[in-house]
């Protein structure tokens, strides 16, 4: 049985960027330091987290904080302020893809566009554009139909969206708005990771996607893997592998999330071999 490894799988730049902060400061043993929330949705780097010292908060109340480490999908603009405000040392990990989405979010706003955001409402990341967007933002997710707009209104995209769903978005906007200006915020790594593993599918027999069920990009690839009618399998442990859904395969391909660590990577791909022989 043949493996086929994507190149683009695993840890992209923000993630790579903020977990490295994240275990940097775990080395210096220093008490009261927690990420708010999870500093990434991959729950195996987490517990990592968790055993060297730092855990994830849920809100900011909590005693004996000292630091907080700020998660790479960011937090509300207000919060940011409220902690700024408490006295807390701030570790922003904030991936810097994202840091340009709140900007341009914010110019927008600033410009009197009424402000459109392409993505999940519940992802941590949209929330954290909204509260830059003004009080009449709009969030979409291509679902559902575009809600009434304003003459004039600006794009900005969830990183870890598709360019087809912007592009989507866009031909319906320009039908209703006068005025119409985009800012694709698009992570280059999720529209990489994207097309490869869409040419992986096209030419195996099995597809491997490993990574947090909790990821959205992670997701949004296994979607697209079975859209494309391959058996498509996401786990998040190589434990997950099962003998029987790789009988008659002669090629296997393994994609992972941005937010999944090598060394998950690498068991899955031993566990597959082991498998297949």
């Amino acid at each position: 049985m043949k493996i086929i490894v994507a190149k683009t799988a695993g840890f992209c730049f923000g993630v790579k960027r903020a977990v490295d902060m994240a275990f940097e400061m775990a080395k210096k043993k220093r008490k009261g330091m927690f990420t708010l929330g999870p500093i990434i949705h991959n729950p195996q780097v987490i517990e990592k987290l968790k055993k060297d010292g730092i855990s994830p908060l849920k809100n900011i109340n909590k005693p004996g904080i000292n630091a907080i480490i700020i998660r790479t999908h960011g937090i509300p603009l207000q919060l940011m302020n409220e902690i700024a405000g408490s006295g807390y040392e701030i570790i922003d990990a904030t991936c810097p893809f994202v840091k340009k989405a709140q900007h341009y979010a914010k110019l927008l706003k600033e410009e009197g566009f009424q402000v459109i955001i392409l993505g999940d409402r519940e992802h941590p990341e949209v929330q954290g554009l909204m509260s830059y967007a003004g009080e009449d933002v709009v969030v979409v997710n291509g679902k559902r139909p575009l809600p009434r707009i304003r003459r004039n209104v600006g794009i900005v995209v969830q990183t870890t969206q598709p360019i087809e769903s912007l592009m989507k978005l866009f031909e319906k906007v320009i039908e209703r708005a006068n005025e119409v200006k985009v800012y694709n915020t698009i992570c280059n790594s999720t529209a990489r990771r994207l097309k490869e593993t869409k040419e992986m599918a096209e030419r195996v027999n099995v597809m491997l996607v490993t990574g947090g069920k909790n990821s959205a990009n992670t997701t949004q690839l296994a979607k697209l893997c079975r859209s494309l009618s391959v058996p498509t399998y996401h786990i998040e442990m190589a434990a997950e592998l099962k003998p029987e859904w790789f009988k008659g395969a002669k090629t296997v391909g393994i994609t992972a999330g941005a937010s999944t660590p090598d060394w998950i990577i690498k068991d899955v791909i031993k566990k597959v071999r082991a498998i297949g022989g």
